[in-house]
């Protein structure tokens, strides 16, 4: 993913989350997928899938047992 697009991912993340901290961050030598933050702490990695020339993106989050338990 270029530059603009991790910007608009974030952006929009932002804006549906209502949160400033998130942080969409190109992964090292991954061109398909970015990580993303809030503040500094990992939460999730953004997939992009193209297909039939359509662009989508996949946001996955792994949530821990012991993450519910805080």
């Amino acid at each position: 993913m270029d530059k603009t697009e991790l910007a608009k991912l974030q952006a929009y993340l932002r804006r549906k989350f209502d949160l400033d901290t998130i942080k969409v961050v190109a992964r090292p030598k991954k061109k398909d997928s970015a990580e993303v933050f809030i503040e500094d702490e990992f939460v999730a990695v953004i997939y992009r899938d193209e297909e039939d020339g359509e662009i989508s993106w996949n946001l996955q989050m792994a949530i821990l047992e012991m993450d519910l338990e805080e």
